[in-house]
């Protein structure tokens, strides 16, 4: 299978490694051709619980050079969907299916009024990556990864790329329900990711903690309302064990909302705890704690050059 993966972040790059190590046509796609030409050069690094191994990757900044694609798997921070989505047409054939494999909420609906919903499969995994330099990635955590169509329908081209996604050791599955579980994925990192950030506490330290604890339940329990309220099926009965359960098992690893704060970069959190401010809004109910982690985190981000 021919792939593209859009944004040699630490997901893209685990993937890009994987699919690759499987014996995959594997290009990775950066918007950056000063860190494509270095990854090309130097391949990708890969440590952690999957061994360590560097894997040559074709890498280019030049969508037009890889052409078009079986699969193209999006792997860039949701603020930048949008844009990934425009610049990627030239790898889009009539046959190409198009995977989101990012965090928060709204990612979907973009990809599907960009390229068209009959292209597009949402999906969501727990691994865990940690980059520690362009093209150098901690594989920190395995698990599930699920994938689905917004209408639900199960065809052959899913069914393709969860073979595929298997074959390279992202063990997949199919639901009917993708939009349940990318909710029931928000609400573990609307628990985790911005308490990380905030506190710089690697995942497993918030619940050693009785105050990160208390904040960590009451985010969780306002975005479980908001999602109740929108009739959305979550994957989980117990939402509160749930993310303490990923907290503990995820315990070494460094979200990647804290890694963006550590290396100064824009974070997502606008596409997680602000997605719940606004779905909380639009439906008339508070979400003062995740308002207030909003607002820190954004805080946090407009003042890294004045932090001591």
């Amino acid at each position: 299978m021919k792939i593209a993966i859009v944004g040699p972040g630490a997901m893209g790059c685990l993937l890009a490694a994987f699919a690759s190590k499987a014996e995959q046509d594997v290009y990775l796609v950066d918007k950056n051709a000063e860190r494509a030409k270095r990854i090309r050069h130097n391949g990708v690094k890969v440590e952690g619980i999957s061994g360590d191994f560097t894997i040559k990757i074709n890498s280019t900044a030049q969508p037009k050079e890889v052409g078009v694609c079986d699969l193209v798997v999006i792997c860039v921070k949701s603020y930048d969907t949008e844009e990934a989505a425009k610049l990627v047409k030239d790898l889009i054939g009539e046959a190409t299916q198009v995977l989101t494999l990012q965090n928060g909420i709204g990612n979907l609906q973009i990809l599907n009024d960009v390229i068209g919903e009959d292209k597009v499969i949402g999906g969501v995994t727990s691994h865990g990556a940690t980059m520690l330099e362009a093209g150098h990635v901690r594989h920190a955590g395995k698990g599930d990864t699920i994938i689905g169509k917004a209408s639900g329908r199960v065809l052959g081209p899913i069914r393709d790329v969860a073979k595929m996604l298997s074959k390279a050791g992202f063990e997949t599955k199919i639901s009917k329900d993708i939009k349940g579980l990318i909710w029931s994925k928000l609400i573990i990192n609307v628990g985790i990711n911005a308490l990380t950030a905030v506190t710089r506490l690697n995942n497993g330290r918030l619940i050693e903690y009785g105050g990160t604890k208390e904040v960590m339940r009451a985010a969780v329990q306002e975005a479980v309302r908001v999602a109740k309220r929108k009739r959305i099926k979550l994957a989980y009965d117990d939402p509160i064990q749930k993310v303490e359960g990923v907290a503990k098992a995820t315990g070494g690893n460094i979200s990647s909302m804290l890694q963006d704060v550590l290396n100064k970069k824009r974070t997502e959190i606008e596409f997680i705890n602000g997605a719940i401010v606004r779905q909380g809004k639009a439906l008339n109910m508070p979400t003062h704690v995740n308002e207030a982690l909003t607002n820190l985190v954004k805080t946090i981000e407009s003042s890294y050059e004045k932090q001591l």
